[in-house]
C-alpha cells in the first residue's frame, strides 16, 4: 500500500522498489511460518490477498501512471489495468486448483511483477531503450502479455521446498543461484533474465520430467 501511495504522488521509481521489498517477504513468509509452526488457511487467504495487493495493484499503478505520462489518448492508459484484474483472476484459479501443490500453472503475480518493477528503471538509466519501454502501447502490450501469462497452462517451477535435498530441489537451488548471480552482476537489469530462467528451467524440468 506504501507503494501504491509513492506512485500516486508521482514517484513511479520508488513505488517500484515495493515490489521487491514484497517479493522478499512473499519468499521468507513461509519458511517463517514451518519455522514457527504456525501454518493454516488463514495464512493462505492472507497469502492471496496481499499477492494481489502488492503484486496485482502495484504493478497495475505503475502501469498505468506511465503510460499516462506519455500517451496522447486519454482512454488508451486504462487498457493497462488489465493486468490487476488477471493477477485477481490467477490468484483465485491458483487457490481452488490442486495441481499446483508443489508447481506453478502459469507465470505466478510475483513473477510478473518483478517484471514490471524494472520498467521505471529501464526507462531512467538506459535511455534509448527507455523510448521504447515508456510508449504506451508497448506497456499495454507488456500488461495484456503478462495477463495471459499468468492464466496460461504452463508448468512452472515452484520455491516451495518440501524438503532441502538438493537431488529433489536442483532447479529450484539452481533456480536460486542464476537469480542471484545475475542479480549481483546487472542489479535490476538482471530481473528480465531471471524472468526468462525461471520459464526455462521450468521447460527444461518438464522436458526431463515427461521422458
Amino acid at each position: 500500500m506504501i507503494g501504491i501511495i509513492w506512485v500516486l504522488n508521482g514517484n513511479i521509481v520508488s513505488g517500484a522498489w515495493f515490489i521487491l521489498l514484497s517479493a522478499f517477504f512473499d519468499f521468507i513468509d513461509g519458511f517463517a511460518a514451518r519455522l514457527l509452526k504456525v501454518q493454516g488457511e488463514m495464512g493462505k487467504q492472507l497469502d492471496s490477498l496481499a499477492d494481489l495487493v502488492s503484486f496485482g495493484v502495484l504493478p497495475g499503478f505503475i502501469l498505468f501512471a506511465m503510460a499516462k505520462t506519455t500517451s496522447q489518448l486519454e482512454w488508451l492508459p486504462y487498457c493497462t489495468l488489465i493486468l490487476p484484474l488477471f493477477s485477481a483472476f490467477r490468484l483465485a484459479k491458483f487457490n481452488l486448483d490442486t495441481r499446483q501443490s508443489d508447481r506453478f500453472i502459469g507465470v505466478p503475480t510475483p513473477a510478473s511483477a518483478l517484471f514490471v518493477s524494472t520498467l521505471p528503471h529501464f526507462a531512467i538509466h538506459w535511455p534509448k531503450i527507455g523510448t521504447i519501454v515508456t510508449a504506451p502501447f508497448f506497456l499495454v502490450g507488456i500488461a495484456v502479455t503478462l495477463a495471459i501469462l499468468l492464466v496460461s497452462e504452463i508448468p512452472l517451477i515452484a520455491l516451495k521446498f518440501k524438503s532441502f535435498s538438493f537431488s529433489k530441489n536442483k532447479f529450484r537451488y539452481s533456480l536460486i543461484g542464476i537469480s542471484l548471480a545475475l542479480f549481483a552482476w546487472l542489479g535490476l537489469a538482471g530481473i528480465p533474465l531471471i524472468i526468462l530462467s525461471y520459464i526455462g528451467l521450468s521447460l527444461v524440468e518438464n522436458a526431463i520430467g515427461s521422458e
